[in-house]
């Protein structure tokens, strides 16, 4: 019996709908700004998918395109300008940026309060402590599609593969926070597939392609596919792959969220959620 294919596109629009909904009776609509640093196509299409969901919702946006040259002291500038502004609610610094640029710094930058990446140190910190803050989008869009399987997740032993600031680190606290038993690995942990195997919810993000084979996942386990790795194929022609050989593993698990359409059409669902929470506590 196969797996449940998860449908992030459906969850994400049930978000953006309430989003759209909300934003619908307010008198000043959220304005949302998107700094982006270089030419990296990638980048460059989360950027516009950002903005046209952006609009769907009601927001007001703005995207500000910098040369990959761009000085630190540059964006920092326009950081601040934007932290300045009563019109504008939400920043979001799309990374990852060019190597003249110290992301911490840029980051922290941010006003914690316009912060709706949640990468802010403030509200990673309040994450930890489990107060109430802007959390990082991609975890809270992994913790909704994880919800959407099981509702409940007090005593589930979940298993993150990956501890980076982005993903790794706040999708454990979040897990925490529900009442599940984590267990985090990295690139120094030892017998990984051993520890995957015991888990009722796998989660990876580390973005290599085919990381987790069908073995290591435990009968019937949710499993979020949080990798997207662009692989050129024999052919010359590029797929979008995730950590999780999902050929192998649908066969095993109760639920597999595919790549693509999976965890990243609810980072940007969990986006919108964040700006309009932003705008609200600013206009409260």
């Amino acid at each position: 019996m196969q797996a449940e294919v998860i449908d992030g596109r459906r969850l994400a629009r049930e978000v953006t709908d309430a989003v759209a909904a909300e934003v619908a009776t307010m008198a000043r609509k959220p304005g949302l700004a998107v700094i982006i640093v270089g030419d990296d196509p990638a980048s460059h299409l989360y950027v516009r998918n950002k903005v046209r969901t952006a609009e769907r919702v009601g927001f007001k946006s703005e995207t500000i395109r910098l040369p990959a040259d761009t000085s630190e002291a540059d964006v920092l500038g326009r950081i601040n300008w934007l932290n300045s502004r009563e019109d504008i609610d939400g920043i979001l610094v799309q990374l990852p940026l060019p190597p003249q640029l110290n992301t911490l710094r840029v980051m922290a930058t941010v006003d914690p309060a316009k912060d709706v990446d949640g990468l802010h140190a403030l509200n990673a910190g309040k994450l930890t402590q489990g107060s109430r803050a802007l959390i990082p989008c991609t975890p809270m869009g992994c913790l909704k599609i994880i919800r959407s399987v099981i509702p409940d997740l007090t005593g589930c032993h979940a298993v993150v593969i990956g501890a980076s600031n982005i993903v790794g680190k706040p999708m454990a606290a979040l897990l925490l926070e529900e009442n599940a038993t984590v267990t985090q690995t990295h690139i120094h942990t030892r017998d990984t597939q051993f520890i995957c195997r015991g888990a009722d919810i796998l989660v990876s993000a580390v973005g290599k392609p085919g990381l987790v084979k069908g073995s290591w996942i435990k009968p019937r386990a949710v499993v979020i596919d949080v990798g997207t790795s662009r692989v050129e194929q024999p052919d010359g022609t590029v797929l979008t792959k995730g950590d999780v050989d999902f050929d192998e593993a649908v066969k095993v698990a109760g639920a597999i969220t595919p790549v693509p359409g999976g965890v990243g059409p609810m980072t940007i669902a969990c986006l919108m959620e964040n700006t309009l929470i932003a705008a609200k506590a600013r206009m409260a």
